[in-house]
């Protein structure tokens, strides 16, 4: 019995010894978890626009992010810096940059950026967007893994169409990409300086010129001819119109080219008579007539050629009213040369030889309108020489 007794006993009291170690080790282990959970640290961390505030017994802001799962890429934004030693109630801010391809102006560039906006992403690299200049997405899209920007600096041209000259904001590298924005169509003929093809800078002027070909008929008249038959039955000096003439009429047609409502070229490209002329047909007297000079108060005549008393005057081809060719056909403008009076034929009878004394022989090929009885009008091919000719009193005699 004792021995049984001192038995349980022992076993009793190692039983109880053992019970107490276990609870004081579980009573260790809860001091010591709630000792570290109490020596933790309070750190808010905001990533990709999410915050979240743990405790931590890491020493550094490089470790709370680590176990965080954040693994900070060189080009990524960390506010304090990976070094910096953690304390209570720190704020970390971690931003992960992105990369992106900017296209300015033709010069293609991939630059990381922790921008959210294309603004941002702008006024980052240094880029100030104005009013007029082109950039894709706009200002305030978003940026995203895929993004592409592209900008286009505006620049001010001198452009004048249809007559008006404006300046025009354009970021076009070509002419013909500067008419397309501008909403101008040209026609087949316009033509634009510089050429469509040319490229596009600062200061540049544009004109289009408007270029319009049209037909443009004209009516002229042609001018009849004189023809001159002989006629025995009329006497030699005298005509008689057989037959009187007729202008015709002819059609030019031109090719004229306008430059802005301007002409600037005409070309003849077709003529079409639409009436033939008619010819002005005069017989001229070829019958030898007796000479006789008609007599008045103030002097006689005979045919044995005596000299007699004129007032002379004198005419040339070109002067007013004159048409060049005499009342016999002959054309003084080609014959200069030729030694020729008007005469009344009353007085001395058309074709008439005659000499002027003092001047030489001449005929008796023309009239005029004021050469009436004892009056005479010399040609001469000068009208110098006929002006200073004057009005003179000759002496006249018939030759033949």
């Amino acid at each position: 019995m004792n021995q049984w007794m001192k038995q349980f006993l022992s076993s009793f009291s190692w039983r109880k010894i053992a019970i107490s170690s276990v609870g004081l080790l579980v009573i260790m282990s809860m001091v010591g978890f709630a000792i570290y959970e109490v020596t933790k640290t309070s750190v808010t961390v905001k990533a990709e626009e999410k915050e979240e505030t743990i405790y931590t017994h890491a020493s550094t802001v490089g470790e709370v992010l680590k176990k965080q799962g954040i693994d900070v890429g060189e080009h990524d934004y960390i506010e304090p810096t990976l070094d910096t030693a953690i304390t209570e109630a720190m704020k970390i801010v971690y931003i992960p940059a992105q990369q992106i391809v900017v296209n300015l102006e033709g010069d293609m560039r991939t630059v990381w950026t922790i921008a959210s906006t294309v603004q941002e992403l702008m006024v980052e690299i240094g880029v100030e967007v104005k009013e007029h200049d082109v950039i894709e997405p706009s200002l305030n899209d978003e940026l995203t893994a895929n993004t592409k920007v592209k900008y286009e600096e505006a620049f001010l041209v001198t452009l004048t169409s249809d007559g008006e000259e404006q300046e025009v904001w354009t970021t076009s590298t070509t002419v013909a990409d500067l008419l397309e924005r501008e909403e101008i169509t040209l026609d087949e003929l316009d033509r634009v300086e510089p050429a469509t093809d040319k490229a596009l800078n600062k200061e540049a002027e544009v004109q289009v010129v408007r270029v319009e070909k049209v037909t443009d008929v004209v009516e002229e008249t042609i001018d009849y001819a004189t023809v001159t038959r002989n006629d025995s039955s009329l006497n030699r000096g005298s005509e008689k119109v057989v037959q009187g003439g007729q202008e015709g009429k002819v059609e030019k047609h031109y090719e004229v080219i306008f430059e802005d409502g301007e002409e600037v070229s005409r070309e003849l490209i077709k003529e079409e008579v639409v009436k033939e002329s008619e010819d002005r047909v005069v017989a001229v007297g070829t019958r030898n007539p007796t000479p006789t000079v008609s007599r008045d108060n103030s002097s006689s005549s005979s045919s044995d050629g005596s000299w007699q008393t004129f007032n002379a005057t004198a005419y040339t081809a070109y002067c007013n009213g004159c048409s060049g060719i005499t009342a016999t056909g002959i054309n003084l403008r080609e014959n200069p040369n030729a030694n020729v009076i008007a005469v009344d034929p009353n007085v001395i009878p058309l074709g008439t030889r005659v000499e002027v004394k003092g001047y030489g022989t001449f005929l008796a090929a023309d009239t005029g309108g004021a050469i009436r009885g004892n009056k005479i009008d010399i040609f001469m091919p000068n009208r110098s020489d006929a002006t200073a000719f004057g009005r003179r009193s000759v002496q006249i005699r018939i030759v033949d």
